[in-house]
């Protein structure tokens, strides 16, 4: 039975004859834990699991540190989707900050380093934070549906304020909501092979194996069943009105209009399934552990530790879609990455008002060419 929470989702198995586990690592609970290969292995994933967690926080910070540069210096930048961006990188960026590193130093440490208040802290804002991921993927989803179904009386609603006022519910129902994670986890202390050992594990669910269930099912449909089922309902619909009927307004937005909402919509839709993937194995594992049968051998935890570095590498992946999807990132990270002081206007996917504008300008640059460029700025 895992007792462990998102940053340790592998640990932990009851003994039969304890009332309260004194195992955690799964390395250390396999029936043959004394002999060398599992010695072994226990050296291997203290040095490798810490060291693809610094690759995918390296690249996490940096990445959604890009991306909340950008939509916040750049005024063009501020629209709706991009503000559902700019909550989502927060969100990653906040889950890499409060999960990855702790992870990693659980592998690489026998004790858990930071305290009690540090556990019940760091396991709050982590599953804060990955609730926040997925339901501003939903408001996303939702975004998307009323632009391409309902792109005229969508207009008013579609504002940047009412996109704010919808991130700032989100995030307050999630920091309420996950309050009684500062109740029931906490520092678990050990003694494996004669050196003492802690772990920040789930402490009511060490007692109560019934509360784990419950515990993760929470989090299993709410945090991932139910957002991904409603993004996909909203998707179908979607999908249904442009195959099979018109969309309102159609036929008053120009053709580059509508190939912008296609090319917006297609990069949520790969982020969310990106999310969906991400996500899938460890839940699957999860669900295994505590509503079936896993086996505690080394490929079920080798498994294991390939889920969750497979769920903490989609906080990071974001961007890179970002600057291969979005030709408006891919100029921003561009302008920004190398410090231009271009005058040089950029072509800007809007989403709050209907028009398109074409104006002809010059681009000036020290040590580049002088360029002349009609551009068409388009809604989407």
């Amino acid at each position: 039975m895992d007792a462990g929470g998102l940053a340790d989702a592998h640990i932990i198995n009851p003994l039969p004859s304890d009332n309260v586990s004194t195992t955690i690592y799964p390395f250390n609970t396999t029936a043959a834990a004394h002999n060398e290969s599992n010695m072994d292995f226990e050296r291997y994933v203290r040095i490798i699991v810490p060291t693809i967690f610094g690759v995918i926080c390296i690249l996490g910070l940096f990445g959604n540190s890009l991306v909340i540069l950008v939509v916040v210096s750049d005024k063009h930048m501020r629209n709706t989707t991009n503000i559902l961006i700019l909550s989502l990188a927060v969100a990653d960026l906040l889950f890499i900050l409060f999960c990855v590193p702790f992870t990693a130093t659980g592998y690489a440490l026998p004790v858990w380093p930071f305290g009690d208040i540090g556990c019940k802290m760091t396991q709050y804002a982590m599953y804060v934070c990955a609730y926040a991921s997925v339901y501003t993927l939903v408001i996303m989803s939702l975004d998307r549906y009323l632009a391409v179904v309902h792109a005229i009386r969508s207009m008013t609603l579609r504002s940047e304020r009412n996109t704010w006022f919808a991130i700032l519910i989100i995030w307050i129902i999630i920091l309420c909501g996950n309050t009684p994670i500062l109740l029931q986890f906490g520092v678990f202390n050990y003694v494996h092979e004669g050196e003492n050992r802690s772990a920040c594990l789930n402490l009511k669910e060490l007692k109560e194996p019934e509360a784990g269930k419950a515990f993760f099912g929470s989090f299993l449909f709410f945090g991932y069943v139910i957002p991904l089922g409603v993004t996909m309902l909203m998707y179908g619909l979607m999908l249904k009105r442009l195959l099979y009927g018109v969309v309102p307004g159609g036929g008053n937005q120009s053709a580059e209009s509508i190939r912008a909402k296609k090319r917006v919509t297609r990069m949520v839709v790969i982020v969310v399934v990106i999310f969906a993937i991400c996500w899938l194995p460890i839940q699957i594992i999860l669900f295994a552990e505590r509503f079936g049968h896993a086996p505690n051998t080394i490929p079920h935890i080798s498994t294991m530790f390939a889920a969750n570095c497979l769920a903490y590498m989609n906080s990071c992946v974001n961007p890179i879609l970002y600057a291969f999807l979005s030709e408006n990132f891919r100029r921003s990270f561009r302008k920004f990455l190398c410090c231009t002081e271009s005058s040089r206007r950029m072509e800007y996917e809007r989403t709050n008002v209907r028009f398109t504008v074409t104006e002809k300008e010059t681009t000036t640059t020290t040590k580049q060419t002088c360029v002349n460029n009609s551009k068409t700025y388009t809604p989407v």
